[in-house]
């Protein structure tokens, strides 16, 4: 994928506006309110090829403009992010729960992606995979954007080994070790991700290491929600979850009932240099309550 044309900007880069067609300056103003006319105005939006947009520019419908968004308010998620390991080609660290990877909807500043790429002053850092927003654990970015293709195809393609632990209630009934097997879906603007008839697409091995309900999980696949849904799905839903079985409404500043599943290592044949990596996390499911 070309570059944007705009550099990030304080650890966030410039939004792609793909447009209708048009003159430029009266259909950002119609979709995105004066903010934008001013934007254009000021000379702060570009075109795909670095053109300064102005109130005379008219573009063909699908074309794009780039410009920098108006920061939403959030609630600062109030815990460090720390950096397991760092070199030329990569940065892994342990992300907290509540922080989300990268910015999408109200998540923008308050994501591990803007604030490691402020705190180490990477402007390239990118993710590699991604972790939901309430699990925590190991998290992989890469620091330069000639090797962003190969960790992340690496991950795509299923060859990385991981293993999370999660904490739920204990069925005597369930036997275990078990590997589930089901079709999950999730539909864009829906919470949940459900399981459907038809093929399975989804694969976890589930086992009990121990009767106080720590549990370890070994996703052969990666659908969103995958583990959250598979334990639900058990009877044994892992603690602290707002979306399964039933949707919890949690305020934007509650930090105090995280979701108990853990991110906890990762291995695998490193794409540049061949050599085996592995990385596992500092955090401890009892005590995550203090991060």
């Amino acid at each position: 994928m070309r570059p944007a044309p705009l550099p990030v900007r304080d650890g966030l880069g410039p939004a792609r506006v793909r447009l209708r067609g048009g003159p430029v300056l009266a259909e950002l103003t119609a979709r995105f309110g004066a903010s934008a006319r001013l934007k254009v105005l000021a000379g702060e939006v570009v075109d795909a090829g670095g053109a300064v947009v102005d109130e005379a520019t008219v573009l063909a419908a699908g074309a794009s403009v780039y410009l920098y968004r108006e920061l939403p308010e959030e609630v600062p998620v109030p815990f460090d992010i720390p950096v397991l390991h760092r070199d030329a080609d990569i940065v892994v660290v342990d992300k907290p729960h509540f922080l989300a990877t990268m910015p999408r909807g109200r998540h923008v500043a308050q994501t591990a992606l803007v604030r490691l790429r402020r705190e180490l002053g990477l402007p390239e850092l990118s993710p590699a995979h991604r972790l939901d927003r309430l699990t925590a654990g190991v998290l992989l970015f890469t620091t330069r954007r000639e090797v962003r293709g190969a960790y992340q195809t690496l991950f795509a393609r299923g060859l990385v080994r991981k293993t999370y632990l999660a904490r739920a209630a204990v069925d005597p009934a369930l036997v275990l070790p078990r590997v589930v097997r089901s079709r999950i879906v999730k539909r864009r603007g829906v919470l949940q991700a459900v399981c459907e008839p038809g093929a399975p697409n989804a694969e976890t091995l589930v086992e009990l290491l121990s009767p106080d309900g720590l549990y370890r999980l070994t996703p052969r696949t990666g659908r969103t929600h995958q583990l959250r849904v598979h334990m639900a799905a058990l009877g044994v839903p892992i603690d602290g979850d707002p979306l399964y079985p039933n949707i919890i409404d949690v305020p934007p500043d509650d930090f105090g009932t995280p979701l108990r599943l853990l991110a906890q290592r990762i291995e695998f044949d490193d794409p540049v240099t061949g050599a085996r990596r592995e990385f596992v996390s500092d955090h401890d499911l009892k005590g995550c309550e203090n991060q």
